[in-house]
């Protein structure tokens, strides 16, 4: 029960922050910040598929309806969502995940954490501005929204684990 409400704090607290406060930055270079993805990659290695769709729908449709971009979060959230398994089975440990654990920089190590996130958050970003450009001779526009909107996400991702998710006692 104390997983649940966690996570619907979680939830609230990622769709507020990335409505009311990093949708509302302009910084120079195009850069857009996203921190959205991850409330998904901090979700329990055990979340089912159909778990992580429907909460990457609400969570897409509740910064969409608020931020009137019409679908462009909830689609990419819902990429995230569905490659998330994926991603995490190519890099899964010898010994499989432990299903107590979440995916946190803490819990799984700076080496693990930079290889999943850093894929999921590349694909998320590239998909978005793909969508909001949507069109193909952008294609140059769109990889320098994503390669300088990426690594600030990435850091700005950081911090928040640092500052937010609590580290795992020493056993």
């Amino acid at each position: 029960m104390k997983l649940i409400i966690t996570q619907i704090f979680r939830f609230i607290l990622f769709v507020l922050a990335q409505t009311l406060v990093f949708n509302q930055l302009e910084i120079a270079w195009n850069i857009q910040i996203m921190v959205y993805p991850l409330f998904l990659m901090l979700l329990p290695f055990d979340t089912s598929i159909t778990v992580l769709l429907v909460v990457a729908f609400a969570m897409g449709i509740s910064i969409d309806s608020i931020s009137n971009t019409y679908g462009l979060h909830t689609s990419s959230l819902l990429l995230v969502a569905y490659l998330r398994p994926i991603i995490f089975g190519v890099f899964s440990p010898r010994e499989g995940y432990d299903s107590i654990k979440e995916s946190s920089i803490f819990e799984m190590g700076q080496r693990w954490f930079v290889s999943v996130f850093g894929i999921l958050l590349l694909i998320q970003h590239f998909w978005f501005f793909t969508l909001e450009m949507f069109k193909m001779d952008e294609f140059l526009f769109i990889l320098q929204k994503t390669v300088v909107s990426v690594p600030v996400s990435f850091i700005l991702c950081i911090l928040l684990q640092v500052i937010f998710v609590t580290k795992p006692k020493e056993r």
